[in-house]
């Protein structure tokens, strides 16, 4: 009888072991919980800082971009200024010369004259 009192007791032993373990662990799960919470954050945050620095890397390569865009613009605007002096110019000098030259009716005049001087030419043609 002895040994079935110790072997109940093992079982009432083993059975309250059971039991034990049997109850759930609900701090274990809560540390789970927020170790699976801390992570999801920490891979928005690292996918967040990823793409804020493709941003930034997109927006240095467009600043670039336009720097070089306008520096050829501002180049040729001072072609196209310095064509337009050359033009400028070119014109004033034109127009200056132009009052030196024989208005058509002055030629007209001074080939009726030269007509005059030539009475050969006229008996020539008689």
């Amino acid at each position: 009888m002895y040994n079935k009192a110790k072997h109940n007791k093992f079982k009432l032993n083993s059975l309250q072991d059971f039991m034990v373990d049997e109850q759930p662990d609900y701090l274990g799960q809560e540390f789970t919980g927020i170790h699976t919470k801390v992570r999801d954050v920490e891979e928005k945050q690292r996918i967040l800082k990823d793409r804020v620095l493709l941003i930034g890397q997109n927006l240095i390569e467009m600043k670039e971009k336009n720097t070089e865009d306008l520096l050829k613009i501002k180049k040729e605007i001072e072609i196209m200024k310095q064509s337009l002096e050359k033009l400028h110019s070119f014109l004033e000098t034109a127009s200056a010369e132009f009052s030196k030259f024989a208005r058509k009716e002055d030629l007209d005049i001074l080939a009726k004259q030269a007509r005059m001087f030539q009475p050969l030419e006229k008996l020539k043609k008689r």
